[in-house]
């Protein structure tokens, strides 16, 4: 019975932000006195980043059935099909949000902020879900609704103020903006016609691509800044933001219209979204890491 709810949420999905949970979990670890608590921590980080993005992306599935029904893209989708019903996808979210809840108590006692600030993340995480019909800049509240991740990491493990974990959660509320304005080119017609807000229905297609280009730019303008404010990263972490802006140029060029004025290939930015971004996340999860270590 779980499996229809994990294929709802796209649950390998959650790739995309928790290597970056854990990368600022193990920066701040990196900066506590030896014998510190390690398992609890970090389970915690862990089950806090399952659950709220299930409980996001859950209730971003529900808040969205009427307008996926009507988008050949997503009409397949599991609540528009009717392979799940609104009532189940809204306990499974109700599910997801107490779970993150509880996890936010593994904290206790010596640590309350995550406990504290459980209720206003879930309630800014569950928003993004309406940003589309009022704003444009719903692709920077996805992104940073994802920079909470590493920033809340941080303060989970070490409840103390850092600028290292808020550049790096600006290097990833920039990193999810520019690829989700490209994933969002997709779906231009369609946005145009029902008069949702994006960039893509704003700027046009190629407009937009420009756009998430000056994100990713930025992106790796702060992850190579990273270092200057937390010294433990060096020579191996720069290379490592190198490949990523190896990876983030051929992603730029991967979905590239080969011609001018023509739409974006499905199949491309498939490749782009899911597999070079989970790379991305993961590769400087690895990097760091073996940066601390070393």
């Amino acid at each position: 019975m779980i499996l229809p709810f994990l294929e709802l949420i796209r649950f390998s999905h959650t790739l995309f932000a928790l290597p970056f949970a854990l990368l600022a979990a193990c920066m701040a670890f990196a900066e506590l006195k030896p014998g510190s608590p390690v398992v609890q921590p970090f389970l915690g980080v862990l089950l806090c980043m399952v659950f709220a993005r299930s409980a996001a992306m859950s209730f971003n599935r529900w808040a969205d059935q009427a307008i996926d029904a009507l988008n050949p893209r997503t009409a397949l989708r599991h609540l528009p099909s009717g392979r799940l019903t609104s009532r189940s996808v809204l306990v499974f979210t109700g599910v997801c949000a107490l779970g993150f809840v509880a996890s936010c108590c593994l904290f206790l006692p010596t640590n309350p902020i995550p406990v504290l600030c459980s209720l206003p993340v879930l309630v800014f995480l569950c928003g993004y879900s309406y940003a589309k019909r009022f704003t444009i800049a719903s692709h920077f509240w996805l992104g940073a609704a994802l920079m909470l991740a590493p920033i809340a990491a941080w303060v989970a493990v070490s409840p103390t103020f850092s600028l290292a974990p808020i550049l790096l959660g600006a290097a990833v509320l920039f990193w999810v903006a520019g690829f989700d304005i490209i994933y969002a080119c997709q779906d231009y017609d369609f946005d145009v016609k029902m008069r949702l807000k994006s960039v893509p229905a704003k700027f046009g297609v190629a407009g937009s691509l420009r756009i998430a280009a000056g994100c990713h730019v930025l992106t790796l303008l702060l992850l190579f800044l990273l270092p200057t404010v937390y010294e433990k990263f060096g020579t191996i972490y720069y290379g490592g933001v190198t490949l990523i802006a190896t990876l983030l140029i051929f992603e730029h060029f991967v979905v590239r219209p080969k011609r001018q004025g023509e739409s974006i290939d499905l199949d491309r930015v498939n490749l782009a979204f899911f597999h070079l971004n989970a790379i991305i996340s993961l590769g400087l999860l690895l990097i760091g890491v073996i940066d601390l270590m070393t």
